[in-house]
């Protein structure tokens, strides 16, 4: 039985993780947490599951503890202003890693983001210079990585988009605006683009995350992992969700840089840097991505018509 510590289970993705880790293993498992309040699922149901009540501002306080800890799964993180961020992305969690003990510690399983990474899954110099908050930070700990004595130990997961939520968990950022989307499609099915991007379900992540808590690669397996479908372009995604929404395409027009920005202009749109770039570099996609069934498993979330189901939206009539 292995000692877990995990942080972000009041999150999206923390949640469908701390169900999973609970109800199909036996692991003696520790949540970080600030509010016990949020958190929907059921962690009272067997003996071995407990909280700690704090936060990583003050992780020093549980110092001793982190050093009789097996597998650290370290998915929180701060999506506020750049002293918070840098705080709490940077700082704090380096800090928590140096703090496990590495002849105890088996394995880190640190949560990053695929968007700090290029078309070859490396990291990519814009998200450390135009990316937002969330971003950079995550880009400056991901490259500081390599100076931990423990570093050999760490598995780093690079989500990609991620939907995700239900009545007892939280809606994930994409998933809580989908529905806005929907509400555009018949605005949005008369134009084409060039891009392409990759997904992920929140329990396709949980799925894996408890594979690699039974299954730790060694020192000498690949320990930078993508976790997203197969590509899709923008235009296979307007295509797919038309097709279950029983939306005709008769033509599109060509949404080109130009159009984008007279959008921008006439919308009065707020843009930040990161936002124009990703309009320009708009191919969000990596090498090797994996979801469950790489590792034997069957994938909870597949298709955009999986998407559509899992978030609520149902076809209708043109």
């Amino acid at each position: 039985m292995k000692r877990i510590f995990i942080t972000g289970a009041s999150g999206c993705i923390g949640h469908y993780m701390a169900e999973a880790l609970i109800k199909e293993t036996d692991h003696e498992l520790y949540f970080l947490v600030r509010n016990p309040e949020k958190l929907q699922f059921r962690y009272q149901t067997r003996p071995n599951v407990h909280l700690i009540i704090g936060d990583l501002q003050n992780i020093e306080k549980f110092s001793d503890f982190l050093k009789t800890v097996n597998v650290a799964i370290l998915a929180a993180t701060s999506w506020g202003g750049i002293t918070e961020s840098f705080e709490i992305n940077v700082t704090k969690t380096l800090g928590l890693m140096k703090l496990l003990n590495p002849d105890v510690c088996e394995q880190i399983i640190y949560f990053s983001t695929a968007s700090i990474l290029d078309k070859n899954n490396q990291p990519l110099s814009e998200a450390g210079r135009l990316g937002t908050n969330y971003i950079r930070t995550k880009y400056q700990c991901y490259t500081q990585l390599h100076k931990l004595p423990i570093y050999n130990k760490i598995t780093t997961v690079f989500p990609t988009l991620v939907f995700g939520g239900e009545a007892n968990k939280p809606y994930s950022h994409l998933s809580g605006g989908i529905k806005d989307v929907i509400k555009w499609i018949d605005l949005i099915r008369w134009f084409k683009a060039d891009g392409s991007f990759h997904y992920i379900h929140a329990r396709d992540i949980a799925q894996m995350i408890k594979y690699l808590v039974e299954n730790p690669p060694s020192e000498s397996d690949h320990k930078n992992l993508v976790l997203g479908n197969k590509r899709t372009t923008v235009n296979q995604a307007i295509q797919e969700i038309c097709n279950y929404l029983n939306k005709r395409i008769y033509f599109q027009m060509t949404l080109s840089i130009i159009l984008v920005n007279f959008f921008i202009k006439v919308f009065r749109l707020r843009m930040e840097d990161w936002d124009y770039f990703s309009i320009n570099y708009r191919h969000f996609t990596y090498k090797d991505t994996v979801t469950p069934a790489t590792f034997g498993m069957k994938n909870y979330c597949t298709t955009i018509e999986d998407v559509m189901q899992l978030s609520g939206v149902y076809p209708q009539k043109d």
